[in-house]
């Protein structure tokens, strides 16, 4: 067998970093919002009082995409990184694991944009990319490795609690 030809690219990444990794449709998405609020007012974990705001993310993330466009500009159309990113500079881990991913966001927002789709691609980049993940998450994916199921029993003794019905 011949050896694979080696890329010249560098392999794409897994999920959004920054805005430069958004697709065209988020960053349209981030321009369209209108800053009405009800994805916030129907966001379950807001309500609850975590730190997600659906709404904030759309503006962060227009808000990074604004500074990176000033920054090219000033910098006669080269882009040269700054060091900043939006998971971290601008949207934190704990607004990004908030999410249930119901989609009332979405549901209710008048013109369809969905914030939970940039959320999940940031999440992706976190976990896939920087190893990233709650406790929770990470012990799920464990038990799925070592036991098939995200349940921390073996295949054998998953039904033993039927017997004490």
């Amino acid at each position: 067998f011949a050896a694979a030809p080696e890329s010249e690219e560098p392999p794409a990444p897994f999920g959004v970093k920054d805005a430069m990794d958004l697709t065209w449709k988020q960053l349209l998405e981030a321009y369209t919002c209108t800053e009405c609020g009800r994805c916030t007012s129907e966001c379950p974990a807001n309500n609850t009082g975590k730190l997600l705001s659906p709404r904030k993310i759309m503006m962060s993330t227009r808000n990074r995409i604004e500074e990176i466009g000033q920054k090219r500009e000033a910098n006669g159309g080269q882009w040269t990184s700054d060091g900043k990113s939006l998971i971290g500079d601008w949207i934190t881990e704990a607004e990004l694991w908030a999410c249930t991913s119901c989609q009332a966001c979405v549901e209710a927002c008048p013109i369809n944009i969905s914030p939970m789709g940039i959320i999940l691609d940031m999440r992706r980049s976190l976990i896939m990319e920087d190893s990233k993940s709650p406790e929770s998450i990470t012990s799920m994916f464990n038990n799925i490795e070592n036991n098939g199921a995200p349940w921390a029993f073996s295949a054998g003794s998953r039904g033993d609690w039927i017997q004490e019905v």
